[in-house]
């Protein structure tokens, strides 16, 4: 694996809200962040969401599951674990990175089952996404 990608990686893994000081290492200035919910640009707008993590869940963590590298991409596997009022979730993703010719991320994609992940989590709604994920089955 790339050396650039494994320190990202760690920084993934063990990332805090005391680490996201060193986001500049991490990500280029103009690098664009995107998932099922929204498309984010810029460095600090991402700083920003991380910040969000931190404040909205509790206990939020990375788990690197498996790295695929071909040059300046990567496509990473990886869980990520938290709890939200009170209940412990887990949400198994993926992400597309991109770096640039200084070796920082320029482009993050995630990839994840926001149904799963997240609305199935919410009292009326997962109840019905679970029924219709029955149904369909």
């Amino acid at each position: 694996m790339n050396s650039r990608f494994a320190a990202h990686l760690g920084w993934f893994a063990s990332l805090s809200p005391e680490s996201l000081a060193d986001i500049g290492c991490v990500y280029a200035a103009n690098a664009s962040f995107s998932d099922p919910f929204q498309r984010i640009e810029g460095r600090d707008a991402i700083a920003q969401l991380y910040t969000r993590m931190f404040e909205k869940l509790q206990a939020p963590r990375f788990t690197i599951i498996e790295t695929v590298c071909e040059g300046n991409r990567a496509f990473v596997t990886w869980d990520f674990s938290f709890s939200l009022f009170g209940r412990a979730r887990l949400i198994h993703g993926g992400s597309l990175l991109q770096l640039d010719e200084a070796g920082l991320i320029a482009e993050h994609r995630d990839y994840w089952d926001a149904a799963g992940g997240v609305y199935e989590a919410l009292p009326l709604l997962g109840t019905l996404l679970r029924w219709l994920k029955r149904r369909m089955a």
